[in-house]
């Protein structure tokens, strides 16, 4: 009996979802009953928001080695730029132009519909109590930047330095510069240097799961630390989130893309999608778009009837550097959370969210859970309490399947686009 009760034998997700549910259950019956009892106070501050603290940390630590491996290996996965030519170039502005649009979809239903609003002036003077300093105490990330300011420091004058200071936008171009170094250089030693990257990259992820593996208690723990001090009202923004992520998500797949694989593809949108169902189906499943990088080929060369040499090049790099889904969902994240914790970002923070987002969709790991470390950084930037990606984490397994079938799909219509314009030509 004890062992099919065993949380060891069921899947990870699962055991996130049951960790978050009963964070969530016993934080409102430990509001309710104890309210602001001194004991429930003290149980809190040395027990419960520790375990959560030091999860975010965890997470933190892997974000500068994980960002630059993934951007240099992005980057350097393009191959030689001059002989890809054309196809390349064609891949990477799909890739920025989308993304864009997909992050925009994203930022404005969040401004228009305001998601993370709604609570009391109570409840959130007794969120903030304290978050501020305790996310200081996490990251030290320097205030974003603006104007022309911004346009000369996103170039580093010592990476080193940007990285133990948290400017990631720094860090991501330093780690830009280094992958199309790799790709210029011709030597056996830039080679070499390309596969101490990547077992960067691979130890990183191997670490990340390491830590995502305990992330049914710190999840438990966050959300414990959320509901025991705000009661049930966190749950009413918490469907109110999940309900402007899924609706951005559905307008970027029903009708950016289809736009784009109708009058950019020459082909129906109808037909499209039901070609690709496969695909969508491995997405969803397995939450992770390198997952389904088989399938999606399969897909292509089989269902869409594409050239082999071009879906093969679109949809491997793709399934790492076009991660539409995945760009979304941080910039919606990153709004929710400063409007949930009453930090007001000007327009050109926003700007500069987009921006990031932007290039952490071609780095973001391809795989369950890729993006935390990354909404991670861009909080601690834009000076937005960590804590509140407790809330995040207990309904990200779900929104991470939605989000992967975007970001597939997206890999797709760029195979369909870029093969349509390739044959104009011939």
């Amino acid at each position: 009996m004890l062992g099919i009760l065993s949380p060891v034998r069921l899947p990870l997700h699962v055991r996130i979802l049951l960790g978050a549910a009963l964070g969530m259950g016993l934080g409102v019956v430990a509001y309710e009953a104890f309210g602001d009892a001194p004991a429930l106070a003290a149980f809190i501050r040395y027990g419960t928001q520790p375990i959560g603290q030091i999860f975010l940390r965890l997470l933190l630590m892997l974000v500068v080695p994980l960002v630059f491996a993934a951007l240099v290996l992005g980057v350097a996965g393009l191959g030689d730029m001059r002989s890809l030519g054309r196809v390349g170039l064609k891949t990477l502005a799909y890739t920025v132009t989308v993304s864009a649009i997909a992050v925009g979809i994203g930022l404005t239903l969040v401004n228009v519909l305001r998601p993370g609003e709604g609570l009391s002036d109570e409840t959130r003077a007794r969120m903030l109590a304290g978050a501020q300093e305790r996310a200081a105490a996490i990251t030290s990330a320097p205030a974003p930047k603006t104007g022309i300011d911004l346009l000369v420091q996103i170039v580093p004058d010592n990476p080193i330095k940007a990285a133990a200071s948290g400017d990631m936008l720094a860090v991501m171009f330093f780690a830009l510069m280094v992958g199309v170094g790799v790709v210029l250089t011709r030597s056996e030693a830039a080679r070499r240097f390309e596969e101490v990257v990547q077992g960067l990259y691979d130890v990183t992820m191997r670490l990340i799961h390491l830590v995502i593996s305990f992330a049914p208690i710190g999840v438990g723990a966050l959300l414990f630390t959320l509901t025991a001090q705000l009661g049930h009202e966190i749950l009413v923004q918490l469907a109110r989130y999940v309900g402007v992520v899924l609706l951005a998500l559905a307008l970027h797949q029903f009708v950016v893309y289809s736009l784009a694989v109708r009058f950019l593809g020459g082909m129906s949108p109808l037909v499209f999608f039901k070609a690709i169902e496969a695909a969508m189906v491995t997405a969803f499943s397995t939450a992770s778009s390198n997952a389904t990088l088989p399938t999606a080929l399969q897909v292509a060369e089989e269902n869409l009837k594409l050239p082999n040499r071009i879906s093969r090049f679109v949809l491997t790099i793709g399934s790492t550097a076009n991660q539409n889904g995945t760009a979304l969902f941080e910039g919606v994240t990153v709004l929710f959370l400063a409007q949930f914790y009453n930090v007001p970002l000007a327009l050109g923070d926003q700007a500069l969210v987009l921006m990031i987002c932007i290039l952490a969709g071609i780095g973001t790991a391809g795989i369950p859970g890729g993006s935390l470390p990354v909404i991670a950084a861009i909080l601690g930037l834009v000076h937005v309490p960590l804590e509140g990606l407790g809330l995040i984490l207990g309904v990200d397994r779900f929104l991470d399947m939605c989000r992967t079938v975007l970001n597939v799909s997206g890999d797709l219509v760029a195979a369909v686009v870029v093969s349509h314009s390739e044959r104009e030509r011939s």
